[in-house]
């Protein structure tokens, strides 16, 4: 019974839901055949005029629609007759002719972390916050000299500063930057892709940023979108 089941069941199921699809593709062909062979070669003036024309269209749309609905609706129903077989075919018990399935216990295996591999610490990526007056701690230096910097943006409104070199010993460093352009421009110091500080954007007057900095090369630029592609940056050079 179970085999004969199995043989049935995908059967059933196909004739079934494809019956929607055969009735509307007839319909179709049938309607392709009267109009095309029918009403258009017998009839010169047909379809007779724009309300016979509208129709004719109309009615090929609405079969045209049901046979692709009914193509849609079906195309899976033979996919979902799988796994009816499969339960059947799990449920059939063994001939006496069959040995019975044998069990074998798994023996469960517990896996050791590799002490080579250490997760790496998350890094977050921050955007540059203004500071003034704040050292930046991961560059500090066990002792320095303090040394004040002044940098001016362009004043006729070009996007440059005064200057694009600056030096420095290494300890304290404060960088007083005056803006008199009638555009908005600020100054950021970097070292590599690490952002130590940067000013807050403004215009007209001075804004001064100071950094705690160990001896190396950095970078200093305007953060306004656009102001560094045009040429506002430099580089600061901190010595022993």
């Amino acid at each position: 019974m179970h085999v004969a089941a199995l043989h049935l069941v995908p059967i059933l199921g196909a004739e079934k839901s494809k019956v929607p699809f055969y009735i509307a593709g007839g319909v179709l062909v049938a309607w392709a055949l009267i109009v095309s062979l029918g009403l258009g070669l017998r009839r010169p003036d047909f379809p007779g005029g724009a309300g016979g024309e509208r129709a004719v269209i109309a009615i090929t749309v609405v079969l045209v629609i049901a046979a692709a609905s009914t193509a849609v609706l079906t195309s899976g129903t033979s996919a979902k007759t799988a796994p009816v077989a499969n339960a059947a075919a799990t449920q059939t018990s063994p001939t006496s002719g069959e040995a019975a399935p044998s069990t074998t216990a798994a023996t469960p295996t517990t896996s050791t972390p590799s002490s080579s591999s250490t997760p790496a610490a998350p890094t977050t990526a921050t955007s540059p916050t203004a500071t003034t007056g704040t050292p930046a701690p991961s560059s500090s230096p066990a002792a320095g000299a303090t040394t004040a910097l002044k940098l001016a943006a362009e004043p006729g409104g070009q996007l440059s500063y005064d200057t694009k070199q600056l030096t420095a010993k290494a300890g304290k460093v404060t960088i007083t930057m005056t803006n008199m352009s009638p555009i908005e421009h600020d100054v950021a110091v970097a070292q590599g892709s690490k952002v130590l500080g940067v000013t807050p954007t403004f215009q007209g007057g001075s804004r001064t940023l100071t950094l705690s900095l160990k001896p190396g090369t950095y970078t200093f630029y305007c953060t306004v979108p656009g102001h560094r592609q045009a040429g506002m940056e430099g580089t600061l050079t901190v010595s022993s």
